[in-house]
């Protein structure tokens, strides 16, 4: 009976004890999708002009006390080597404006091996906000605004094949197309950063698709 008492004032104090131990708060906001873009369509005055606007929304909602950037690839050109998205955000983890860890790392945002793709990271309807912690419309809402800019292969890097895949860098709001991911994971594709390409690059061309001239920051 003894043994019984003890063991119960035991399990008692650990709930106690628990129950003391402060909460841990949210990780802070390190990944979101722009609520809006600058408006001139895919034309986003180049990688500077998107991490600029990275920048201005995460001030905008009390988030830019970190260097954020656009999850953007680019060709090569004018002499200067392409640049990968996936080398412009550091290491991870990201989490949302809600707290919620995306991806752990690069690994697991990119599915780099058989498991990780297999399983997935985080970035689906639920997960992947904007930066003042609303949805971004999906497959069934009106509009579908689920097309995300990236410019980028599944795996996180610019293409090589020669064509135009990021709407001549993000300067142009005219000719080209830019490679799209899907932030809900549905609708033609699963890939959240390389579902399809656009119609074009001006705004109405990326609306027609089933975009909003949307794209992904991360904290670097």
């Amino acid at each position: 009976m003894k043994t019984i008492v003890m063991g119960l004032m035991s399990a008692a104090a650990m709930f106690a004890q628990a129950q003391a131990q402060p909460k841990q708060p949210p990780a802070p906001m390190s990944f979101f999708v722009t609520s809006a873009g600058p408006g001139k369509g895919a034309n986003l005055g180049g990688l500077a002009g998107a991490d600029a606007h990275c920048q201005k929304l995460a001030e905008a909602a009390g988030a830019g006390n970190r260097t954020l950037h656009a999850y953007l690839s680019a060709a090569a050109a004018d002499g200067k080597p392409a640049v990968n998205a996936r080398d412009r955000i550091g290491n991870g983890p990201w989490a949302n404006a809600k707290g919620a860890v995306v991806a752990r790392d690069q690994a697991h945002l990119h599915g780099d091996t058989i498991e990780l793709a297999s399983t997935g990271n985080l970035i689906t309807k639920a997960n992947a906000l904007t930066e003042k912690g609303t949805p971004v419309n999906g497959v069934g809402d009106t509009p579908n605004t689920h097309d995300i800019m990236t410019g980028s292969q599944a795996d996180g890097r610019a293409f090589t094949d020669g064509q135009d895949h990021t709407c001549k860098n993000w300067t142009s709001d005219g000719d080209g197309a830019a490679q799209l991911g899907h932030s809900d994971r549905n609708g033609g594709g699963v890939s959240w950063n390389s579902a399809h390409p656009s119609r074009g690059c001006s705004q109405s061309n990326l609306v027609a698709t089933g975009g909003a001239g949307l794209f992904y920051c991360f904290g670097v």
